[in-house]
């Protein structure tokens, strides 16, 4: 039975029982009236092109979509909730989609990156870092559709004008940070944490005031084709975690 296909946003059967009959398959593949709305994980990746559950045909095609700018809205409201330091919430995020300016943040991070790699770090700190095989190339600020650039705010600006101090800054950031990878993950996405050091270069090129400073910058996107992540382990539970009482 048919019923409302909150993916494509109308009365479109998602035909599940006949998906795996080939011979049905293929007659609806031949059929030039049929309409396809692709998902992933629960999630639509088209972006315009349908309306009253049907595709609008010329200048108006559907075209594939990586991240909606309404999820990733919808995302960054999710972290705002966290609870924070007197209510008073010192966070900012700068949600960068330009290729133009991911290629100039690539271009910061990675000058930062070299010195890091070649004069700041310890031995030991490299050595940490081994297993994960980062380096100094950072290609993925441009490739993902979209950087998050976290900002901490040490103090605040009043409607009047007078400063503020925020109260509990990095742990409330820390907060808000933490829901926001939540609402990414849940959401179907991905991400990489990136934290070059220092980060300064972020108020400069998000044009972002010096009683803000930069606390993260998250890598945002669907998963590459062939995406492989290091075969790293996690602590079990009894390792990080004491209960008292029953």
């Amino acid at each position: 039975m048919s019923r409302n296909n909150v993916f494509a946003g109308g009365e479109l059967d998602r035909a599940a029982p006949r998906r795996s009959d080939a011979a049905w398959v293929a007659a609806h593949r031949a059929n030039p009236d049929s309409r396809y709305v692709a998902l992933w994980r629960g999630l639509c990746l088209i972006d315009g092109g349908l309306i009253d559950g049907g595709l609008i045909d010329g200048d108006d095609e559907p075209r594939a979509a990586y991240l909606s700018r309404e999820t990733i809205e919808q995302i960054i409201a999710a972290a705002g909730t966290a609870p924070s330091g007197a209510n008073l919430q010192p966070w900012h995020f700068v949600v960068v989609s330009d290729a133009d300016m991911k290629k100039k943040i690539r271009i910061a991070a990675e000058e930062e990156e070299r010195e890091f790699y070649q004069h700041r770090a310890s031995a030991e700190w490299l050595a940490a870092l081994e297993p994960l095989g980062t380096d100094t190339r950072k290609p993925f600020l441009e490739i993902a559709p979209y950087l998050i650039a976290v900002f901490m705010q040490k103090t605040g600006v009043l409607p009047d004008g007078r400063k503020v101090k925020h109260y509990y800054p990095a742990e409330s950031t820390g907060l808000a940070t933490g829901i926001l990878i939540t609402a990414l993950h849940r959401a179907g996405l991905v991400l990489l944490t990136h934290t070059p050091s220092p980060m300064g270069f972020l108020n400069e090129l998000l044009d972002r005031p010096k009683r803000e400073r930069p606390f993260l910058l998250l890598v945002v996107g669907y998963p590459a084709d062939g995406a492989m992540v290091p075969d790293i382990r996690r602590k079990r539970l009894d390792e990080f975690v004491t209960f008292v009482g029953d």
